[in-house]
């Protein structure tokens, strides 16, 4: 297996020599109680099974099908919430931005700042995320392959920042549909840095709910197992105690009661890729 320079952000390493990583938390922040309640959960799951893991939650989802929809608190009041979260936690924090104006205050609370997919060839985003010293997770767009995401990488590596971690999130398989080819893994990894497979939103029928996008929660399971054997070094996940009653994504969200036994299977086949 292709060996990357592993990534830190907080307590938890992404790479190679480093154990299988999370990204965990609701797709976004519904009040500052619910992050923290669920930030809590997360914690105390991941320690039960023994896997480190990032926090994520957005302030702002800019990115809903439609206008009537709820996108989070926004940037001021959403960090104050994930600078509690990390207060009372510890946890490393992961935060999507839109805007480069956002990049510096996220930084003052983030771990890892986030570049959507839609706006993963928007050079002053990820030059001002860059610039911030942070690690940059950035996704790769429904419409790249993964060999396309070299030019990507260089946008934040040439502005002097090789915390780089890259998410495969699935690419648009005619319409209101996203397909994950395995062979992206590797491909991804072949760039030198680590990869992350962001289960969750390759789960996604964009668009197909008429006006909300709708979702195949009932894969995630074999999914999240089918990007660790294929060798990842992380998952993401969003994760809501009952998805019915998310505010955003609730559709392809994983329930918390089923994520302390998906942790243990995924860290079982982690192990035997590994040692393969």
């Amino acid at each position: 297996m292709q060996r990357v320079s592993p990534v830190t952000a907080g307590s938890v390493s992404f790479g190679s020599g480093h154990p299988l990583a999370f990204i965990l938390g609701p797709c976004v922040i519904e009040s500052t109680q619910h992050a923290i309640d669920t930030a809590v959960a997360l914690k105390a799951i991941a320690a039960s099974v023994g896997v480190p893991i990032v926090f994520k939650a957005s302030f702002d989802k800019a990115n809903r099908t439609s206008i009537a929809s709820y996108r989070g608190p926004g940037l001021e009041d959403g960090l104050r919430v994930l600078a509690k979260v990390k207060d009372r936690t510890g946890l490393a924090i992961l935060t999507d931005i839109h805007d480069p104006s956002q990049a510096a205050p996220a930084a003052q609370v983030a771990d890892i700042l986030q570049i959507p997919a839609f706006l993963s060839r928007q050079t002053d985003l990820i030059v001002a995320a860059a610039r911030t010293g942070k690690v940059i997770n950035v996704k790769k767009g429904q419409f790249l392959s993964p060999r396309d995401m070299k030019h990507v990488i260089a946008k934040v590596t040439e502005s002097g920042n090789d915390n780089v971690i890259v998410t495969e999130r699935g690419t648009t398989f005619g319409y209101n549909n996203l397909v994950v080819d395995p062979r992206a893994f590797p491909m991804l990894r072949d760039l030198g840095y680590p990869v992350v497979f962001d289960v969750t939103h390759s789960l996604q029928l964009p668009g197909a709910g008429d006006g909300v996008t709708a979702g195949l929660s009932e894969y995630i399971e074999p999914m999240a197992q089918a990007g660790v054997a294929a060798g990842v070094d992380g998952v993401f996940m969003e994760v809501h105690e009952d998805p019915s009653c998310a505010k955003s994504d609730g559709a392809n969200a994983l329930r918390l009661d089923r994520l302390e036994p998906l942790l243990r299977r995924l860290v079982a086949l982690d192990k035997i890729v590994k040692n393969a």
